[in-house]
């Protein structure tokens, strides 16, 4: 069976549809843990309920120890597919080469990459946004794009109000996405 890594550093509601597709039968895969850089992360709870392994990997001053702990850590899990779900770390060039990592992005890439996506495209006063999952490199949401969703902006909108509904439409794309994926990829050397 395919095993599958988390990274997350919030609440961890695109987590949770990812546990809840596995827990149904959705997803035909393992999450073999789940790594946070915040020690109060909500995801790490919702980990501990459905029974998956948790690790905690906080940011040190030296940014190079910390890339090195996090692969380490991934390497020894052997998972087929690392899946960013809200993990608000840049990841280092010698971890984006070495794994098969997807991440989740609450816009239409290559529009508004970066941390404040939906504020940025409210601001611009596009009529649509999005969510967008693609895979990870050493960039800021460069990677290349694997699916996308769109979501109209309403009038009226607050940065609240369109991220919930771009929210919505993200855990269903990345349970989707991750099923279309697990079939193409290689099993992990064991």
């Amino acid at each position: 069976m395919k095993r599958i890594v988390v990274l997350a550093s919030g609440s961890g509601t695109l987590a949770q549809a990812i546990f809840d597709a596995v827990a149904t039968g959705q997803l035909d895969c393992d999450i073999v843990a789940v790594i946070s850089d915040q020690k109060a992360a909500q995801v790490l709870d919702r980990a501990h309920r459905a029974k998956i392994e948790t690790f905690t990997i906080p940011m040190l001053p030296d940014r190079s120890e910390w890339d090195r702990e996090l692969e380490t850590l991934i390497a020894a899990l052997r998972p087929d597919l690392v899946v960013s779900a809200g993990f608000m770390r840049i990841l280092s060039h010698r971890i984006t080469e070495k794994f098969r990592i997807i991440n989740s992005h609450p816009a239409l890439l290559p529009a508004f990459p970066g941390a404040h996506a939906v504020r940025d495209a409210l601001a611009a006063g596009v009529s649509e946004s999005g969510t967008t999952i693609h895979w990870v490199d050493a960039g800021i949401d460069t990677g290349q794009v694997i699916a996308q969703e769109k979501v109209a902006v309403l009038a009226g909108d607050t940065e609240e109000s369109l991220h919930e509904r771009i929210k919505i439409k993200e855990r269903g794309l990345i349970v989707a996405t991750i099923a279309a994926l697990l079939p193409t990829l290689e099993q992990s050397n064991r």
